[in-house]
């Protein structure tokens, strides 16, 4: 189920619904478990009073977004910048100042490789800086 496709009444067959689970599970995280795990422990360590659930609904959502944004801009810096400072489209989902922390973890998550060697918190801390300041230059 990708973001915005959330029906109220959903008539799929168990079996269409667990096959659209594990793609989804696929896509969110293609190194399984193991990367879904490093990635919630970077997460707790950048976000310790946040709950799991909350924090991975938040950069699961920003992936996405991310990803539809290049795939219509091609170029990932004008998808960033349109991300953060057009953040009070999904203050729904996203609360206001963390799409920051989001994007530079989907970033980081977009570097690993099939080792799940995720950068440390403190250089993630540096990313989520530099975008604040991106933000800040325009203003918002």
């Amino acid at each position: 189920m990708a973001l915005g496709d959330f029906t109220l009444f959903q008539w799929k067959s168990k079996e269409t619904r667990e096959k659209e689970a594990k793609a989804y599970a696929e896509w969110a995280f293609p190194h399984g478990q193991r990367q879904r795990d490093k990635l919630e422990a970077l997460m707790k360590e950048l976000k310790p009073k946040e709950s799991v659930q909350f924090l991975m609904m938040g950069y699961l959502t920003t992936k996405e977004l991310y990803e539809r944004y290049l795939e219509k801009m091609e170029l990932s810096e004008k998808a960033l910048d349109f991300m953060i400072n057009d953040e009070k489209k999904y203050k729904q989902i996203v609360r206001k100042h963390e799409m920051t922390t989001y994007l530079a973890l989907v970033i980081a998550d977009a570097e690993i490789g099939e080792e799940c060697e995720y950068p440390p918190a403190d250089e993630i801390r540096l990313r989520i800086e530099d975008l604040e300041k991106l933000r800040r230059r325009r203003g918002r």
